[in-house]
């Protein structure tokens, strides 16, 4: 390649009396190379100047430079994508989602402005049941003047994808044997036709609670289109959830990970960096103490240069580069 013909995003290629050539930073494009001229900024470079006699050769030759560039650039902006889907659990529960401030507990603070506060876009996994009209959570949970699905439409509102995990939050394997396959595949349909109520559009993300799905069952509902996320180690490490363990911090919880939960996802994320992946999925839950440990950790993930994108936005980025292979036993 010659001295000082720069290759990333952004640089122009065209023909000196032909169509130019724009490759973007997902480097989808269409172009024509036989002679042409290379420039980017004040930089300019003009090849392949040649006599009729060497035209086929240098065409050749610019289809193969074309061909280079093309693949440092693609290879560059799929390699160093530092990306995470933050997905939430068990929502939605507007206590947790707006914040409160109840007398004689501690403050909680929104997690949806939070979210906002560090450019932050996530995916909610939502119960069916609390997206029914006049719904307020369950009888525990403390009660604020926001319906779940006042809750479930401001997520929707700020550009937060939403997805399905059932209706009823039933373990699908023993539900499917006591009540049949039909019977689990209806509860995961009600689940997303209330979605849909919200969003507009059909779910196409399951998440089975506690992640127990039979394989029957699962096969079948991929016929249907869904995508069901897992926790397998079949499953490519970067389309596998990982497991906060953030439930384990809730209430009176004595096995939360040491020393603190940020530091135990901080510990996940390093472990994996070393393996040479980037790019990850967290199964977080709408949880008080989960709020707290993400209070710290998303300022700290996002100077150490990563996004917070959708879970549809991290499938598409994800799937167009090669994929790890399935390292068993790895987080």
């Amino acid at each position: 390649m010659p001295q000082g013909l720069a290759a990333k995003a952004g640089t122009r290629f065209a023909k000196p009396h032909g169509p130019e050539l724009q490759v973007d930073s997902g480097c989808s494009c269409t172009f024509e190379c036989t002679t042409f001229t290379a420039f980017h900024g004040k930089s300019r470079y003009s090849g392949f100047r040649s006599q009729r006699n060497e035209k086929t050769a240098m065409k050749s030759v610019g289809y193969l430079l074309c061909a280079v560039l093309l693949f440092g650039l693609c290879n560059a902006s799929a390699s160093d994508q530092k990306l995470i889907a933050l997905t939430f659990d068990d929502g939605p529960r507007p206590y947790i989602l707006f914040g409160y401030n109840a007398p004689g507990v501690k403050p909680v603070p929104s997690l949806l402005d939070l979210l906002d506060k560090n450019q932050a876009k996530a995916t909610f996994f939502v119960m069916g049941w609390r997206l029914l009209p006049n719904t307020y959570g369950e009888r525990h949970e403390y009660r604020t003047d926001k319906t779940c699905l006042d809750a479930a439409r401001e997520e929707f509102r700020r550009g937060h994808e939403i997805e399905n995990h059932t209706f009823s939050h039933v373990q699908l394997k023993q539900f499917e044997r006591t009540k049949g396959e039909a019977a689990a595949i209806a509860d995961v349909d009600r689940g997303a036709q209330l979605i849909k109520t919200v969003t507009g559009s059909q779910p196409h993300y399951l998440r089975p609670p506690d992640w127990i799905m039979p394989s029957d069952l699962e096969r079948d509902l991929q016929h249907r289109g869904w995508t069901v996320l897992t926790i397998s180690s079949e499953m490519p490490v970067a389309l596998r959830d990982i497991n906060s363990l953030d439930y384990l911090c809730a209430g009176k919880a004595t096995q939360c990970p040491k020393p603190s939960l940020d530091a135990s996802v901080l510990k996940t994320i390093e472990a994996r960096e070393r393996k040479g992946i980037t790019t990850h999925i967290i199964a977080f839950h709408e949880l008080s103490t989960t709020v707290a440990a993400l209070e710290v950790l998303l300022p700290e993930l996002r100077a150490r240069g990563y996004q917070f994108v959708t879970l549809q936005e991290y499938m598409n980025r994800v799937r167009t580069k090669p994929l790890p292979a399935t390292m068993k036993g790895q987080p």
